[in-house]
């Protein structure tokens, strides 16, 4: 394995289990909010309990979310050196206020951790507010930088490669900006519902060892979980199909991979499933939906679209791109179907009818949570490997800005150590503390008061 194929995967891998940590950290913060608001609107402590538990478990996801993360910015400059010299010159901007972000979140969350109790209501709801103002800022600046790396702008290159006439507001809102911030933020969402219903619907399934105070207590955060999942996940259809017609205007190559698409066609059909045969250049076992492509990219079926012959094919993205954005799109549909499935149910027939939540429909709703997750990581990579062979769409390759350093095996091997024992030391942390502070507990204490 060369150095560049070593660096994609070694950064690939930290990223991917950074991500965990981030998304749970913004989709978290909503859901604090949104409870909070509901403990205020309907008087009802549950909602107060559920703030409260929730927010431990994101206090210490956060303990992770932070080195990780701060590992991720330092391998930027360790494993792309010629990478981060552009950047240092033209995108700098998101990063330097991404620290400002990060204050937010974290000053807030201390505010309302340690004196929530002496705040008034709207006041709590103030800090929560920029608690989840901080998480989202936070990514919405990060994800600024990776859609500049999609659709370049605010600068210009001469032949030897050094940087001119530099723009960072305009390399900030580059033509991917908006919609590609948005996705990122509205998947962040939906994962973050989809955990919470996921962990109530499998306590749920433990019925008979619970309480009724704490069955009715997981009820409510399975209904609240289903209905941010169903609406994020209605908005994330949305800003999934203006990042398609992103993709159309200005990555014509990634839209084609994604689809397995070769030969430029009007009509062009849209592929599901299956995978891209790399020597007869089909999608081979995928079903296809006639004149579907050119509607969703340019809203009419005679819409031309460009197929990967058009290029050259050094420039061709890996057609495993077709697979994993295929996941993606599987993985986000399947949430919306789960939710909108286990949200009729609730109202049609366990209250109207006072039926229980079947199991199979509870273990649906298990599957929520992995199903957010198989979502982000399958997104993150369509969007890097799709964008290759270049690190800056059409300005440097992922060659020219890796590493020459022969390092790289050794140190990833070390941290693919570092990142398992972090995994599981997360999962201990978080099982030990809330057996040591059972729901039993914070259900009994007065009204749902933060400890």
């Amino acid at each position: 394995m060369n150095t560049v194929t070593l660096s994609r995967a070694f950064f690939g891998t930290s990223l991917a289990f950074h991500i965990i940590f981030a998304t749970l950290g913004i989709g978290l913060s909503l859901m604090i909010f949104i409870s909070e608001m509901l403990y205020h609107w309907r008087k009802d402590t549950d909602y107060a309990v559920m703030a409260k538990r929730w927010t431990k478990a994101f206090a210490i996801l956060l303990g992770v979310a932070i080195p990780t993360g701060t590992i991720v910015g330092v391998q930027l400059a360790l494993l792309w050196p010629g990478f981060t010299k552009i950047v240092g010159q033209v995108i700098s901007v998101p990063f330097q206020i991404e620290i400002f972000a990060f204050f937010l979140e974290a000053l807030f969350m201390s505010i309302y951790v340690y004196a929530a109790d002496r705040l008034t209501p709207f006041l709590r709801l103030l800090s929560l507010f920029f608690v989840m103002l901080g998480a989202t800022a936070s990514a919405v600046l990060i994800t600024s930088a990776n859609t500049w790396m999609n659709t370049p702008a605010g600068f210009s290159m001469k032949q030897d490669g050094s940087i001119y006439d530099v723009n960072p507001w305009e390399a900030f809102f580059n033509p991917s900006f908006f919609t590609g911030s948005f996705h990122v933020v509205i998947t962040a969402y939906l994962a973050g519902a989809g955990t919470i219903a996921a962990v109530a619907g499998w306590k749920l399934l433990k019925r008979n060892e619970k309480t009724a105070q704490e069955i009715a207590y997981h009820k409510k955060g399975l209904v609240l979980g289903l209905v941010v999942t169903l609406v994020t996940g209605l908005l994330m259809g949305m800003s999934g199909h203006a990042s398609a017609v992103n993709l159309y205007d200005h990555t014509p190559e990634k839209l084609a991979a994604a689809e397995g698409l070769f030969e430029t066609q009007s009509y062009a059909p849209l592929a599901i499933g299956g995978f891209v045969d790399a020597n007869t250049h089909e999608v081979r076992y995928g079903i296809e939906i006639p004149w579907a492509l050119s509607i969703l990219a340019a809203f009419k079926p005679s819409a031309v679209v460009q197929g990967l012959n058009d290029f050259p094919i050094e420039t061709w993205p890996p057609f495993y791109t077709h697979t994993f954005f295929n996941l993606m799109v599987f993985a986000g549909t399947l949430m919306i179907a789960i939710s909108g499935l286990g949200l009729a149910y609730w109202y049609f027939i366990h209250r109207k009818r006072g039926k229980q939540f079947p199991k199979w429909l509870l273990w649906a709703t298990v599957a929520l949570g992995p199903l957010g997750f198989i979502g982000i990581e399958t997104g993150w990579i369509f969007s890097c490997s799709g964008r290759q062979p270049w690190t800056i769409y059409q300005f440097q390759t992922t060659a020219q800005a890796a590493t020459k350093a022969d390092f790289v095996g050794p140190l990833f091997f070390l941290f693919i150590v570092l990142y398992v024992f972090l995994g599981a030391l997360t999962v201990i942390v978080l099982r030990v503390f809330f057996r040591r502070h059972p729901l039993t507990a914070d259900l009994a204490t007065d009204g749902g008061k933060r400890s």
